[in-house]
Protein backbone atom coordinates (compact mmCIF):
# COMPACT_ATOMS: atom_id res chain seq x y z
CA UNK A 1 0.00 0.00 0.00
CA UNK A 2 1.36 3.39 -0.97
CA UNK A 3 1.58 5.93 1.83
CA UNK A 4 1.84 9.70 1.87
CA UNK A 5 3.07 12.21 4.43
CA UNK A 6 0.58 14.71 5.80
CA UNK A 7 3.20 16.39 7.92
CA UNK A 8 3.62 16.68 11.70
CA UNK A 9 4.76 13.05 11.76
CA UNK A 10 1.53 11.73 10.27
CA UNK A 11 1.60 9.26 7.41
CA UNK A 12 -1.58 7.94 5.79
CA UNK A 13 -2.43 5.08 3.47
CA UNK A 14 -3.14 6.32 -0.05
CA UNK A 15 -6.57 4.66 0.18
CA UNK A 16 -8.44 5.76 3.31
CA UNK A 17 -11.32 3.77 4.78
CA UNK A 18 -14.38 6.00 5.10
CA UNK A 19 -16.55 4.74 7.96
CA UNK A 20 -19.62 6.88 7.39
CA UNK A 21 -21.76 3.78 6.71
CA UNK A 22 -21.14 2.23 10.12
CA UNK A 23 -24.35 2.47 12.11
CA UNK A 24 -25.97 4.96 9.77
CA UNK A 25 -25.68 6.79 6.49
CA UNK A 26 -23.38 9.71 7.14
CA UNK A 27 -24.64 12.39 9.53
CA UNK A 28 -28.33 12.14 8.63
CA UNK A 29 -30.30 11.56 11.88
CA UNK A 30 -33.16 9.86 10.05
CA UNK A 31 -30.76 7.01 9.18
CA UNK A 32 -29.07 6.60 12.57
CA UNK A 33 -29.08 2.91 13.50
CA UNK A 34 -29.18 1.80 9.87
CA UNK A 35 -26.18 1.15 7.59
CA UNK A 36 -23.67 -1.54 8.49
CA UNK A 37 -24.02 -3.15 11.91
CA UNK A 38 -21.00 -3.79 14.14
CA UNK A 39 -20.28 -7.28 12.79
CA UNK A 40 -20.35 -6.00 9.20
CA UNK A 41 -18.20 -3.02 10.15
CA UNK A 42 -15.66 -5.31 11.86
CA UNK A 43 -15.42 -7.45 8.72
CA UNK A 44 -14.81 -4.39 6.56
CA UNK A 45 -12.15 -3.04 8.93
CA UNK A 46 -10.44 -6.44 9.18
CA UNK A 47 -10.27 -6.76 5.40
CA UNK A 48 -9.18 -3.16 4.90
CA UNK A 49 -6.33 -3.62 7.37
CA UNK A 50 -5.21 -6.82 5.64
CA UNK A 51 -5.08 -4.88 2.35
CA UNK A 52 -2.85 -2.23 3.90
CA UNK A 53 -5.51 0.43 4.50
CA UNK A 54 -4.40 1.77 7.87
CA UNK A 55 -6.13 5.15 7.91
CA UNK A 56 -9.77 5.33 8.99
CA UNK A 57 -12.00 8.37 8.47
CA UNK A 58 -15.07 8.98 10.63
CA UNK A 59 -17.05 11.73 12.38
CA UNK A 60 -18.80 12.16 15.70
CA UNK A 61 -22.19 12.41 13.99
CA UNK A 62 -21.78 9.39 11.69
CA UNK A 63 -24.55 7.12 12.87
CA UNK A 64 -25.03 9.39 15.89
CA UNK A 65 -21.71 8.18 17.34
CA UNK A 66 -22.08 4.58 16.24
CA UNK A 67 -19.28 4.79 13.69
CA UNK A 68 -16.70 5.96 16.22
CA UNK A 69 -17.92 3.35 18.72
CA UNK A 70 -17.51 0.57 16.15
CA UNK A 71 -13.95 1.69 15.40
CA UNK A 72 -13.16 1.85 19.11
CA UNK A 73 -14.46 -1.67 19.66
CA UNK A 74 -12.49 -2.92 16.65
CA UNK A 75 -9.28 -1.34 17.96
CA UNK A 76 -9.81 -3.00 21.34
CA UNK A 77 -10.60 -6.37 19.77
CA UNK A 78 -7.90 -6.40 17.08
CA UNK A 79 -5.07 -4.64 18.87
CA UNK A 80 -4.45 -2.53 15.75
CA UNK A 81 -4.18 1.24 15.92
CA UNK A 82 -5.13 2.94 12.64
CA UNK A 83 -4.44 6.56 11.88
CA UNK A 84 -7.77 8.19 12.77
CA UNK A 85 -9.37 11.25 11.23
CA UNK A 86 -12.62 12.33 12.84
CA UNK A 87 -14.75 15.45 12.47
CA UNK A 88 -17.28 17.65 14.21
CA UNK A 89 -19.96 20.16 13.25
CA UNK A 90 -23.19 18.26 12.61
CA UNK A 91 -25.75 17.46 15.34
CA UNK A 92 -25.52 14.11 17.08
CA UNK A 93 -29.28 13.70 16.93
CA UNK A 94 -32.33 15.45 15.53
CA UNK A 95 -32.65 18.83 17.24
CA UNK A 96 -29.25 18.65 18.96
CA UNK A 97 -26.75 21.50 18.78
CA UNK A 98 -24.17 21.88 16.04
CA UNK A 99 -21.27 24.13 15.04
CA UNK A 100 -17.68 24.96 15.85
CA UNK A 101 -17.96 27.12 18.98
CA UNK A 102 -15.06 26.51 21.36
CA UNK A 103 -17.07 24.86 24.11
CA UNK A 104 -18.88 22.55 21.73
CA UNK A 105 -15.75 21.45 19.85
CA UNK A 106 -13.96 20.66 23.11
CA UNK A 107 -16.94 18.70 24.40
CA UNK A 108 -17.35 16.80 21.14
CA UNK A 109 -13.68 15.84 20.96
CA UNK A 110 -13.83 14.46 24.50
CA UNK A 111 -16.82 12.31 23.56
CA UNK A 112 -15.08 11.17 20.35
CA UNK A 113 -12.00 10.10 22.29
CA UNK A 114 -14.21 8.11 24.67
CA UNK A 115 -16.03 6.32 21.85
CA UNK A 116 -12.81 5.61 19.97
CA UNK A 117 -11.03 4.47 23.13
CA UNK A 118 -7.91 6.52 22.37
CA UNK A 119 -6.10 9.43 24.01
CA UNK A 120 -5.42 11.31 20.79
CA UNK A 121 -6.74 11.47 17.23
CA UNK A 122 -4.35 12.00 14.36
CA UNK A 123 -6.48 14.50 12.41
CA UNK A 124 -9.45 16.49 13.70
CA UNK A 125 -11.57 18.20 11.06
CA UNK A 126 -14.22 20.87 10.96
CA UNK A 127 -16.97 18.96 9.13
CA UNK A 128 -18.39 22.12 7.59
CA UNK A 129 -17.96 25.89 7.66
CA UNK A 130 -19.69 27.55 10.63
CA UNK A 131 -20.93 31.00 9.66
CA UNK A 132 -22.04 31.65 13.24
CA UNK A 133 -18.63 31.17 14.86
CA UNK A 134 -15.68 33.46 14.09
CA UNK A 135 -12.92 31.68 12.23
CA UNK A 136 -10.45 33.06 14.75
CA UNK A 137 -12.28 31.17 17.52
CA UNK A 138 -12.31 27.92 15.55
CA UNK A 139 -8.62 28.16 14.65
CA UNK A 140 -7.72 29.02 18.23
CA UNK A 141 -9.71 26.05 19.51
CA UNK A 142 -8.09 23.59 17.14
CA UNK A 143 -4.62 24.95 17.84
CA UNK A 144 -5.31 24.68 21.58
CA UNK A 145 -6.36 21.04 21.25
CA UNK A 146 -3.15 20.38 19.36
CA UNK A 147 -1.08 22.03 22.10
CA UNK A 148 -2.83 19.87 24.68
CA UNK A 149 -1.85 16.75 22.72
CA UNK A 150 -5.45 15.67 22.15
CA UNK A 151 -5.01 15.92 18.37
CA UNK A 152 -1.90 15.73 16.23
CA UNK A 153 -3.16 18.13 13.59
CA UNK A 154 -6.38 19.56 12.15
CA UNK A 155 -8.11 20.17 8.85
CA UNK A 156 -11.41 21.13 7.27
CA UNK A 157 -14.10 19.41 5.21
CA UNK A 158 -16.81 20.74 2.89
CA UNK A 159 -15.20 24.21 2.71
CA UNK A 160 -15.62 26.21 -0.49
CA UNK A 161 -12.94 28.35 -2.11
CA UNK A 162 -14.06 31.60 -0.47
CA UNK A 163 -14.18 29.97 2.95
CA UNK A 164 -10.71 28.50 2.43
CA UNK A 165 -9.28 31.86 1.41
CA UNK A 166 -10.61 33.40 4.61
CA UNK A 167 -9.18 30.53 6.64
CA UNK A 168 -5.78 30.61 4.93
CA UNK A 169 -5.41 34.26 5.94
CA UNK A 170 -5.41 33.09 9.56
CA UNK A 171 -3.82 29.65 9.48
CA UNK A 172 -3.12 26.71 7.22
CA UNK A 173 -4.92 23.45 7.98
CA UNK A 174 -3.03 20.23 7.36
CA UNK A 175 -5.63 19.02 4.89
CA UNK A 176 -8.85 19.76 3.05
CA UNK A 177 -11.42 16.99 2.51
CA UNK A 178 -14.16 17.72 -0.05
CA UNK A 179 -16.31 15.79 -2.51
CA UNK A 180 -14.46 15.29 -5.78
CA UNK A 181 -14.87 12.80 -8.62
CA UNK A 182 -15.17 12.62 -12.38
CA UNK A 183 -18.79 13.75 -11.95
CA UNK A 184 -18.22 16.27 -9.13
CA UNK A 185 -15.61 18.70 -10.44
CA UNK A 186 -16.43 21.94 -8.64
CA UNK A 187 -13.16 21.97 -6.69
CA UNK A 188 -11.26 22.31 -9.96
CA UNK A 189 -12.41 25.94 -10.20
CA UNK A 190 -10.30 27.17 -7.26
CA UNK A 191 -9.99 24.74 -4.35
CA UNK A 192 -7.37 22.43 -5.87
CA UNK A 193 -5.28 25.40 -6.93
CA UNK A 194 -5.47 26.89 -3.44
CA UNK A 195 -4.37 23.62 -1.84
CA UNK A 196 -1.45 23.32 -4.26
CA UNK A 197 -0.44 26.96 -3.82
CA UNK A 198 -0.40 26.75 -0.01
CA UNK A 199 0.91 23.16 0.15
CA UNK A 200 -2.20 21.85 1.90
CA UNK A 201 -3.00 18.15 1.49
CA UNK A 202 -6.23 17.21 -0.26
CA UNK A 203 -8.09 13.96 0.47
CA UNK A 204 -11.33 13.80 -1.54
CA UNK A 205 -14.34 11.71 -0.57
CA UNK A 206 -17.16 10.47 -2.79
CA UNK A 207 -14.90 9.08 -5.55
CA UNK A 208 -17.82 7.18 -7.13
CA UNK A 209 -20.41 9.98 -6.85
CA UNK A 210 -22.83 7.91 -4.82
CA UNK A 211 -22.17 4.85 -6.96
CA UNK A 212 -23.08 6.53 -10.26
CA UNK A 213 -19.60 5.91 -11.63
CA UNK A 214 -19.93 2.16 -11.06
CA UNK A 215 -22.33 2.03 -14.00
CA UNK A 216 -24.94 0.08 -12.04
CA UNK A 217 -27.62 2.74 -12.40
CA UNK A 218 -29.62 3.37 -15.57
CA UNK A 219 -31.48 6.46 -16.71
CA UNK A 220 -35.22 6.13 -16.19
CA UNK A 221 -34.89 2.99 -14.05
CA UNK A 222 -35.41 2.92 -10.28
CA UNK A 223 -32.18 2.36 -8.30
CA UNK A 224 -31.69 -1.08 -6.76
CA UNK A 225 -33.24 -1.49 -3.28
CA UNK A 226 -30.72 -0.79 -0.54
CA UNK A 227 -28.35 1.10 -2.85
CA UNK A 228 -27.08 4.55 -1.94
CA UNK A 229 -29.32 6.24 -4.51
CA UNK A 230 -32.25 4.09 -3.48
CA UNK A 231 -31.83 4.99 0.19
CA UNK A 232 -30.60 8.59 0.19
CA UNK A 233 -30.72 10.14 -3.30
CA UNK A 234 -30.80 13.76 -2.17
CA UNK A 235 -27.05 14.56 -2.30
CA UNK A 236 -26.83 13.20 -5.86
CA UNK A 237 -30.10 14.47 -7.31
CA UNK A 238 -28.33 17.13 -9.39
CA UNK A 239 -26.33 14.41 -11.16
CA UNK A 240 -29.31 12.33 -12.29
CA UNK A 241 -29.54 13.66 -15.84
CA UNK A 242 -29.70 11.83 -19.16
CA UNK A 243 -26.43 13.49 -20.15
CA UNK A 244 -24.65 12.27 -17.03
CA UNK A 245 -25.90 8.71 -17.53
CA UNK A 246 -24.71 8.78 -21.16
CA UNK A 247 -21.27 9.98 -20.09
CA UNK A 248 -21.05 7.29 -17.41
CA UNK A 249 -21.89 4.68 -20.05
CA UNK A 250 -18.99 5.88 -22.19
CA UNK A 251 -16.77 5.77 -19.12
CA UNK A 252 -17.73 2.17 -18.29
CA UNK A 253 -16.99 1.22 -21.90
CA UNK A 254 -13.54 2.77 -21.49
CA UNK A 255 -12.97 0.81 -18.27
CA UNK A 256 -13.91 -2.40 -20.08
CA UNK A 257 -11.50 -1.56 -22.88
CA UNK A 258 -8.73 -1.15 -20.31
CA UNK A 259 -9.61 -4.40 -18.56
CA UNK A 260 -10.47 -2.83 -15.20
CA UNK A 261 -13.69 -2.15 -13.33
CA UNK A 262 -15.25 1.34 -13.45
CA UNK A 263 -14.62 1.58 -9.70
CA UNK A 264 -10.91 0.99 -10.18
CA UNK A 265 -10.64 3.47 -13.05
CA UNK A 266 -12.59 6.21 -11.27
CA UNK A 267 -10.32 6.01 -8.23
CA UNK A 268 -7.19 5.71 -10.38
CA UNK A 269 -8.23 8.98 -12.05
CA UNK A 270 -8.34 10.70 -8.67
CA UNK A 271 -4.97 9.26 -7.64
CA UNK A 272 -3.50 10.67 -10.86
CA UNK A 273 -4.47 14.23 -9.93
CA UNK A 274 -1.39 16.11 -8.65
CA UNK A 275 -3.26 17.78 -5.78
CA UNK A 276 -4.71 14.53 -4.40
CA UNK A 277 -2.85 13.11 -1.40
CA UNK A 278 -5.14 10.14 -0.70
CA UNK A 279 -8.69 9.07 -1.54
CA UNK A 280 -11.44 8.31 0.98
CA UNK A 281 -13.61 5.35 -0.04
CA UNK A 282 -16.87 4.27 1.62
CA UNK A 283 -17.34 0.52 1.02
CA UNK A 284 -20.65 -1.04 2.05
CA UNK A 285 -19.29 -4.59 1.77
CA UNK A 286 -15.94 -6.35 1.96
CA UNK A 287 -15.92 -7.07 -1.77
CA UNK A 288 -15.92 -3.33 -2.49
CA UNK A 289 -12.39 -2.98 -1.11
CA UNK A 290 -10.24 -4.82 -3.65
CA UNK A 291 -11.39 -2.84 -6.74
CA UNK A 292 -10.50 0.34 -4.87
CA UNK A 293 -7.06 -0.88 -3.85
CA UNK A 294 -6.46 -2.11 -7.42
CA UNK A 295 -6.52 1.54 -8.53
CA UNK A 296 -3.05 1.94 -7.05
CA UNK A 297 -1.68 -0.36 -9.76
CA UNK A 298 -3.24 1.42 -12.74
CA UNK A 299 -0.81 4.33 -12.91
CA UNK A 300 -2.65 6.63 -15.32
CA UNK A 301 -0.50 9.06 -17.28
CA UNK A 302 -1.39 12.73 -17.31
CA UNK A 303 -2.60 12.33 -20.88
CA UNK A 304 -4.81 9.36 -20.01
CA UNK A 305 -6.27 11.17 -17.01
CA UNK A 306 -7.08 14.21 -19.14
CA UNK A 307 -8.81 12.05 -21.76
CA UNK A 308 -10.99 10.47 -19.08
CA UNK A 309 -11.87 13.90 -17.74
CA UNK A 310 -12.94 14.96 -21.21
CA UNK A 311 -15.59 12.21 -21.22
CA UNK A 312 -17.41 14.28 -18.61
Amino acid sequence: MERRQLGNGIEVSRIILGCGNFGGIGSAPEFFGQGENDDEAFQIMDSAWELGITTFDTADAYGGGRSESAIGQWISRSGHRPEIATKTFNPMDAGADRGLARGRVTRQLESSLDRLGVNQVDVYLAHAFDSETPLEETVGTFDGLKELGLIKTWGVSNFGAGELRSLFELALPMLVQNSYSLLERGDEDEVLELCSEFDVCYTPFGPLAGGLLTGKYRSGEPPPPGSRLGTRPGPYQHLLTDEAFARVERFTDEATRRGVSPVTLAIAWLLAQPAVTAVVIGPRRVEHLEPAVAALQVGLSREDADKLAELF
